[in-house]
């Protein structure tokens, strides 16, 4: 629940002024409840969660020094390090608004408070907590998905995949554009992290954002944030990818996606390097190293019309192409291995090793799903494995079919298997272009998007 939605603690041992900031608060669109001690408000944190504390610094026992409220700040920082506090006080002085901002309160007012700027505090205060709320939010997104993405050791055995790290061992130190290309599961992002993680920026953190599944309608407020009052549902202020990646790094995924009509505001941050929230005027400077990767020809949508030109030239200043599994022999083996470790210490697993067949069969395999369907297969087999070594059945491999099997093949298959076969199909047929594919099959693209992860494709 975002803190707009919360209700607000009010805490004062006169019942007038609750009831007064009550219904002015009710009449602005915010719950609230009103409690009279300072043992009522720790008692009220432990019981519900709550979106901010206006609280009065006096109460019974001691009406003109304030300590109880600073006593009742100090108290509820051990409860809660973020919630906003705003303290309010007929015995105001620059000495207790100082006090009290040392023991954690955000904003201060005297009493009898004005009631706009009451209302301007706490919604200021709320649009502040949300936008670091979503901050830490989509920060944590991102160290879970290098977590779970990103190897502990990059494997690169085979010479397609040392030219790749020559590459990027050349230029990953500088803030130069990079656009990393390459069928769908090679492992376009985990690449990105590698870079992010070689770069001057490596203490900022790396935003991560799929623009295939960005809806057109949001893409401004996704992207570039946006102001309260922008649009009918924007209740408070929103930080953007760009600007939440400020000193850090941009990593755009499925880049051949964005909207024909979104493509000059992005260029804009790339040439200008400055960007407005929606709703806004304010320019403000996107420091940023941008990293994008896609699956798709670019190339080929400029000729179509599809992609600018002139973006594409700020995108792709280094192209790295990512070579398929089956042009990475030498890295099968030990990505096998390696992914095996993880799945045996995640499923508590007695399973060791790969058996020669076994081995030979994963070498023999095309892997149109690259090392996303490497990855997938292994871990099924971690657990279908009858002892500790898998063996060549244990994979589940699809076995070589003649054209006269084909047939059979079909009629054989479960509604999932044959949708996953002709996906992969398509994918074959257009060089891994996901547009394309999701046409030639009929599909939207956010429901092509959901099969490929369905499918670990």
């Amino acid at each position: 629940m975002s803190l707009i939605d919360k209700p607000l603690l009010i805490a004062d041992d006169d019942i007038n002024v609750l009831s007064a900031i009550s219904l002015q608060l009710k009449c602005e669109g915010y719950s609230s409840r009103a409690v009279q001690s300072p043992q009522d408000v720790l008692d009220n944190l432990k019981l519900a969660e709550y979106g901010l504390i206006l609280m009065d610094l006096n109460y019974h026992s001691d009406t003109t020094s304030g300590q109880e409220g600073l006593t009742l700040i100090s108290a509820i920082r051990k409860l809660d390090k973020n919630i906003p506090i705003v303290v309010m006080t007929g015995w105001g002085s620059i000495d207790i608004a100082v006090e009290s901002m040392h023991r954690g309160a955000n904003d201060f007012i005297e009493k009898p408070c004005d009631n706009n700027r009451l209302i301007n505090i706490i919604r200021n205060l709320l649009a502040l907590g949300e936008s670091h709320q979503q901050s830490a939010r989509l920060r944590s997104e991102n160290q879970l998905l290098q977590t779970q993405q990103h190897p502990a050791q990059w494997i690169c055995q085979s010479k397609a995949m040392q030219g790749v790290m020559d590459i990027v061992a050349s230029v990953a130190d500088s803030d130069i554009n990079i656009l990393i290309t390459g069928e769908n599961g090679t492992g376009k992002s985990q690449l990105a992290h590698i870079i992010h993680q070689a770069s001057q920026r490596r203490e900022q953190s790396l935003v991560a954002v799929n623009m295939g599944a960005i809806n057109e309608q949001v893409f401004e407020s996704e992207m570039f944030g946006h102001i309260k009052g922008a649009f009918t549902d924007a209740k408070t202020d929103r930080i953007g990818r760009v600007e939440l990646a400020k000193a850090g790094t941009l990593f755009m995924d499925e880049i051949a996606n964005i909207p024909l009509t979104q493509q000059p505001k992005l260029l804009k941050v790339l040439e200008d390097g400055q960007f407005e929230r929606l709703g806004s005027s304010k320019s403000l400077q996107a420091d940023i190293r941008v990293i994008s990767a896609t699956n798709g020809d670019l190339t080929h949508l400029v000729e179509q019309g599809e992609f600018r030109q002139d973006l594409l030239y700020r995108l792709n200043s280094i192209e790295i192409a990512m070579p398929s599994l089956r042009h990475r022999q030498e890295d099968i083996e030990p990505l096998a291995e390696q992914i095996l470790q993880r799945y045996t210490r995640k499923y508590r697993r007695h399973v060791t090793a790969f058996s020669d067949s076994a081995k030979s069969k994963m070498k023999a395999y095309t892997w149109p799903g690259n090392v996303r369907e490497l990855d997938h297969l292994i871990e099924r087999a971690t657990l279908m494995a009858k002892d500790s070594v898998i063996q060549a059945e244990d994979l589940l491999l699809p076995t070589s079919k003649s054209h006269n099997d084909e047939d059979s093949e079909w009629a054989n298959m479960s509604l999932e298997q044959a949708e996953r076969k002709l996906i992969v199909m398509a994918l074959n047929k257009f060089k891994g272009n996901a547009k394309q594919a999701a046409q030639m099959l009929g599909y939207s693209k956010s429901a092509f998007y959901r099969r490929l992860e369905k499918f670990a494709l």
